[in-house]
Order: C-alpha cells, then structure tokens, then sequence
C-alpha cells in the first residue's frame, strides 16, 4: 500500500458534476482489473451502461469518491436498507456496492479509506450489517473483504444472473 496517496486523499460525497468521470472510472476498472485476472469475464455494452448512469444510483444510495490531488481516484456506493437496486438480502442491512479505483492507482491502498468511510456511515445509520457480493473466482478481492472482518454468507448468493454468480458476504455492524 502506498501510504503516499492514501496521505492525500479526500473522501467526499458524489456530485452530479462528478457522474461522467465516476462511469468512466468504474468502466476502465472492471474491464481493466478483469481482463487481467479473470481474462473469461466480458462486460456486455449493457453492464457498461449500467455503471456510467451514476446518476440514477446517485438518487437511492450514497456514493463516496477518493479524490487524489483533485482527480476522482476511486469510488464506492453504499444503498441504505430497502432501496431501489439493493442486494442486500437482510433486513436493515447496507448493501456496498461499485468499489473501484482508476487503473493508475490500482494497488496504492485507496480501497481501504473508502471502506473505512462506508463502514461510518453504514453505523451512522445504525445498520445491522453491510452486505456485498463478489464475483466467484475473484479470490483477492474476496480476501480483501475477509481481511476487513466480512464473513463469507452463502444464503445471500445470487446465481439468476446470466454468466455470472456472485457470492455474498456480510459484516456485522452491532
């Protein structure tokens, strides 16, 4: 981790002036970060739309961005329990959602603050718990969640999605 930019990031709440460069960076990430370790997984045109339209998320979930000298570094969404897009399978349970850094600061620890921040809010709001889900095969980025406490909770996979199954994981709040 570089503490170097994790030094000098800023964890703010997204704008809609940040909407284009928020898709952009979640688009580059995927497909990047993918193609690199699971080279099979391929982002149809469909879920690349669904990434850039921030500003629909924007309105039933709070998105957090990392800003690294002024430049959006990272981003992560956070739905409050019942909301409209949520996959959180458990009463008062945050779901996070669309974790990614920009390509250039992959590997440079920005992940960590912006979950620190949505573990606050999620207490803030007085959750039970913060679900997520992880592509299966996506080992490290599991571990990554393992490491900050989340528990691995099959009972939340979602496997009607086609070509996909993502596993759940679940951090206790209380």
């Amino acid at each position: 981790m570089s503490t170097d930019v994790t030094n000098r990031v800023i964890l703010r709440e997204a704008r809609p002036e940040d909407d284009k460069v928020i898709g952009e960076l979640l688009v580059e990430a995927y497909t990047t970060q993918y193609a690199k370790l699971m080279p099979e997984v391929v982002y149809s045109e469909e879920r690349k739309a669904f990434l850039r339209d921030v500003a629909s998320r924007r309105k039933v979930c709070t998105i957090l961005v990392a800003e690294v000298d002024g430049q959006i570094a990272g981003t992560v969404a956070l739905y409050p329990p019942g909301a409209p897009g949520t996959e959180a399978w458990l009463p008062n349970t945050a779901d996070l959602r669309a974790l990614a850094t920009g390509v250039r600061f992959q590997g440079q620890g920005l992940a960590q603050p912006l979950l620190v921040e949505t573990e606050a809010l999620a207490k803030r709001w007085g959750v039970d718990a913060i679900s997520l889900h992880v592509r299966r095969g996506a080992k490290g980025v599991a571990r990554m969640y393992e490491r900050r406490g989340y528990q691995r909770a099959p009972e939340g996979d979602i496997d009607r999605l086609p070509d996909v199954y993502l596993e759940a994981y679940l951090l206790p709040m209380k």
